[in-house]
């Protein structure tokens, strides 16, 4: 006949293991934080509510409305508890510990953000008139330097231009050997005042002229040195090269000899991939902890083990109503060119690179129903130890309060060591 008690035993035990789903249950989901990551809700200290019956037996062993057997028991030990393991299981499970202990860490805000190219860097290739495509100097992927021929077009507006720039050439060469001669026959007292007057008036609408044709020519393409080659050769052609205004790669180019394009066309992008900028959206609830000039630490999923470094650059100053999201912006150095316009990533805003804290490795910290717990070890026993926790960084975590200095936690067999608790909870709601 089985006893009371050890109905009891097996009426819990099914219990329990739905609450605890195992060890890898019992941190539960979302919540493991990985070496590296930190979400943005771990800066903020995970404090226990100081509402009574949070500490002691009776206290941990109430469960409210909706509260299943197996959760009352899971928060019914005493945190005078000492686990004791036999020799058997010393040996089945390996134990690893580390001491608590101050280190220097950094708080920062992890935050979700896309990469750009960066607008400084960027030039569209276009052309104001119509034209055909006469030649290509350049293909995709090409690095070019400012000044480097980029395309060779054909256009009837460069022909007029030229031709216009030839005649006021030409006129101004005539109304100053007009002016010259008036101006020598008012000397000599054979020309009268009024013509040598008409002849000036002639010769600064010439010049004027002359200018005009000539800036005409420069918001077509043409340099200073072209122009002053088109002065010495006289030569007519409708031809215009178009030169890289920025250094940078050609990335788009889609464009074939004899396509003919306008001034809505963009016939060739070069993009200076040195540098980009990373644009992340900032929860209203974190506007005040970041401001410019913080280090920004961005990692993307192509290359995990990689961090490239930046500055916050630009904090946005509206607000996206829809998303309660500001907008931040940081420019980072690509080395190697790794990075890509379109990628997503992943950006560490760090906080504050001064603070001390006490901490013990991420995996010695367990979930216990909405608390968490650690294992301390002294004199070869363990005893669990709730615990508030605040942020994350590096694979160490915050301990705010429940630890000192100097103790050892366990960080290896911390779930057995639970299994462990749970097993003596049972035997003692056995003997009750």
């Amino acid at each position: 006949m089985i006893k009371a008690n050890q109905k009891l035993y097996f009426i819990l035990i099914p219990a329990l293991a739905l609450v605890l789903g195992g060890p890898a249950c019992s941190r539960g989901p979302d919540r493991t934080v990985r070496e590296g990551e930190t979400p943005a809700s771990d800066f903020a200290p995970q404090r226990r509510s100081d509402a009574p019956g949070r500490s002691g037996v009776a206290g941990r062993g109430r469960g409210g409305p909706g509260m299943g057997l197996g959760r009352t028991v899971a928060r019914s030990w005493d945190p005078s508890t000492v686990l004791r393991l036999s020799e058997k299981e010393r040996l089945a499970v390996e134990f690893e510990t580390a001491f608590a202990s101050y280190r220097p860490m950094s708080f920062h805000l992890q935050v979700t953000g896309k990469i750009f190219a960066h607008q400084m860097r960027k030039a569209i290739v276009s052309y104001p008139f119509p034209a055909r495509i006469a030649a290509i100097h350049v293909r995709p992927g090409d690095w070019v330097d400012p000044g480097r021929p980029v395309v060779t077009l054909q256009s009837e507006a460069v022909g007029e231009a030229k031709a216009e720039y030839f005649k006021a050439q030409a006129d101004l060469e005539l109304a100053r050997s007009n002016h010259e001669r008036e101006k020598r026959l008012f000397e000599r007292g054979a020309g009268a005042g009024k013509n040598l007057q008409a002849a000036e008036a002639e010769l600064k609408v010439a010049v004027a002229v002359l200018d005009v044709a000539e800036k005409k020519l420069h918001i077509l393409g043409f340099t200073e040195e072209m122009v002053s080659r088109a002065a010495e050769t006289h030569e007519i052609n409708p031809l215009i090269t178009l030169f890289a205004p920025i250094a940078g790669t050609v990335v788009e180019n889609a464009l074939v000899v004899g396509a003919m394009v306008d001034q809505a066309s963009e016939i060739l992008t070069i993009l200076d991939p040195r540098i980009l900028r990373v644009d992340a959206d900032v929860f209203e609830r974190d506007i005040a902890k970041v401001r410019k000039g913080q280090a920004v630490e961005v990692t993307v999923p192509a290359y995990p083990g990689l961090v490239f470094g930046g500055k916050l650059e630009y904090i946005g100053d509206v607000l996206k109503e829809e998303t309660r999201t500001i907008t931040v912006r940081t420019e980072v150095e690509n080395h190697g060119r790794r990075l890509k316009p379109g990628m997503f990533a992943s950006l560490r805003i760090v906080l504050d690179e001064q603070s001390r804290a006490l901490v013990v490795p991420d995996p010695a910290v367990l979930d216990d129903g909405g608390d968490k717990i650690v294992f301390v070890k002294k004199e070869g026993v363990f005893h669990p130890r709730l615990v508030d926790v605040g942020s994350r960084f590096n694979g160490f975590v915050e301990i705010l309060q429940g630890l000192e200095e100097g103790e050892e936690v366990v960080t290896v067999g911390s779930y057995q060591l639970k299994s462990k608790l749970y097993e003596e909870i049972l035997k003692a709601a056995g003997h009750h």
